[in-house]
């Protein structure tokens, strides 16, 4: 029996993505057409915008990712599309040009869960992965510890009070006037600075929920502060003691989990998982307690269609399926 063809789509924010999976695991394309020249002006997402060049874009990606793969659209099984969550106006453009191909083609539709996504990225990155292990999902608008037994079984352990940790990289970098997106840029002023140079506050949560918000305010206050008395700043080193804080909070959460929970790998997923500082923090983390530790490739960590096919394939096996009333979820959660 030859192995299933997925189409994969995803428009959640701002990039229009297309890819064909063979199976659960092969890719045999990955087209991503970014917006970020087009929002960088406007130092971040404008929704609108976003959804026009989405409608712009669509189609011609999904035929580049059909022609890089090598085969006809007619021979794709099944459509992988993400639901939610991000902007409405964006999501809907990828749920209407899944939903017509579904119809056209009379294959099943599939719909995904985004954050879901994100944890599968790592089973194309490392096929020997499999459950049970611990997933730290932190992006743009989430943050997330998630317990994964099966394929299709979820617990969430911790998330997000108020600011992701990725929303607290861009606020602090549009605030020291670094360009969007401002994830990337801390990450690269970091390496220049002194982790150690500035002590700010490690955020203070019980259990296994995240808030960055304080942490945030703590930084603003530092900046503002050195401003009104005409202190000079170093800039990397806010950027590096800034980052630290952050991915020391991330892995310490992280290993704790991981720990209590006696989970023996741990898989890190999300756009912020392309931080060198927290990548390099939990690899050295957890080959110091003999665990294993997983991270896609930085080109599955931001958002993509690979992710959401994969997803989508394992969602198919149980039989998980949608049907042409499926809409955006904007706030869709875990």
């Amino acid at each position: 029996m030859e192995k299933i063809l997925t189409l994969g789509i995803e428009t959640s924010c701002d990039e229009t993505a297309a890819a064909v999976l063979r199976g659960g695991r092969e890719l045999l394309s990955n087209v991503i057409s970014t917006q970020i020249p087009l929002h960088q002006k406007f130092g971040g997402v404008v929704p609108e915008i976003a959804s026009r060049k989405h409608i712009v874009n669509i189609m011609p990606v999904i035929d580049e990712a059909i022609s890089k793969a090598g085969v006809d659209l007619r021979e794709i099984n099944q459509i992988a599309v993400t639901f939610g969550p991000g902007l409405a106006g964006a999501l809907l453009v990828g749920l209407s040009a899944a939903k017509s191909l579904a119809y056209a083609l009379k294959i099943p539709l599939v719909a995904v869960n985004h954050l879901e996504g994100h944890i599968f990225a790592n089973f194309i990155s490392a096929p020997e992965l499999e459950p049970p292990f611990l997933s730290l999902v932190v992006s743009g608008g989430h943050t997330a510890l998630i317990k994964m037994t099966g394929y299709n079984k979820f617990e969430l352990l911790g998330q997000s009070r108020d600011d992701a940790a990725g929303e607290a990289f861009d606020k602090i970098a549009r605030v020291m006037g670094l360009p969007y997106p401002g994830g990337p840029e801390i990450d690269k002023l970091a390496k220049l600075g002194n982790p150690n140079a500035i002590t700010f506050p490690h955020p203070k949560v019980t259990g296994y929920d995240f808030s960055f918000s304080g942490l945030k305010s703590a930084v603003l206050n530092f900046l503002n502060t050195a401003q009104m008395k005409g202190e000079s700043i170093n800039s990397a080193d806010v950027a590096a003691s800034f980052q630290k804080t952050v991915v020391d909070t991330l892995a310490e959460k992280t290993l704790s989990a991981a720990e209590e929970f006696k989970l023996d790998k741990i898989v890190l997923a999300g756009g912020v998982a392309a931080n060198s500082s927290l990548e390099k923090t939990l690899r050295t983390a957890c080959q110091r307690r003999g665990l294993e530790f997983f991270y896609p490739s930085k080109i599955l960590c931001t958002d993509n269609a690979a992710m959401i096919a994969c997803r989508g394939y394992y969602q198919s096996l149980e039989k998980i399926f949608a049907d042409s009333t499926l809409n955006a979820v904007p706030n869709l959660g875990l």
